[in-house]
């Protein structure tokens, strides 16, 4: 009878744990990314970790996004080094947003960021929506 409790309670966390494992997996099968932060001045390191993570993971690479909520909205605005870079990530296919709310909350109007930046309506929610999906997500 010991033997048959053990037995369960094995196959029980079995089932449990790989159920939490294919929750984490991502529904495009490869490995996709998302990056929330809260400074601009992070978009080289994140190109580079990106680079990094392309050629680590080979053919399993998928999409990598990056979005950018808080303060930092203001200093998007006529700033060359952002365009420079934002070139570097769309040749690179990393699709980069910006916050909406934090647009909103510190007066920057979504028609004064350079291209390609998007604006999504909430980077917090869309990066819970994207981690939900599948993404490995980190914020800094």
């Amino acid at each position: 009878m010991k033997h048959s409790i053990t037995y369960i309670t094995a196959f029980l966390v079995l089932i449990l744990g790989t159920a939490q494992l294919k929750a984490q997996t991502s529904i495009s099968g490869q490995n996709d990314y998302v990056v929330l932060s809260k400074n601009i001045k992070q978009l080289k390191p994140i190109l580079m970790t990106a680079t990094a993570l392309a050629k680590e993971d080979g053919e399993a690479y998928g999409e990598f996004k990056v979005l950018f909520c808080g303060k930092t909205v203001t200093d998007i605005k006529a700033n060359p080094k952002l365009q420079a870079l934002l070139k570097q990530a769309a040749l690179q296919n990393i699709e980069v947003y910006v916050c909406g709310l934090s647009l909103r909350a510190f007066g920057v109007s979504p028609e004064e960021l350079p291209q390609p930046l998007e604006v999504v309506d909430n980077a917090i929610l869309h990066g819970f929506q994207l981690k939900k999906q599948g993404f490995i997500s980190l914020t800094i």
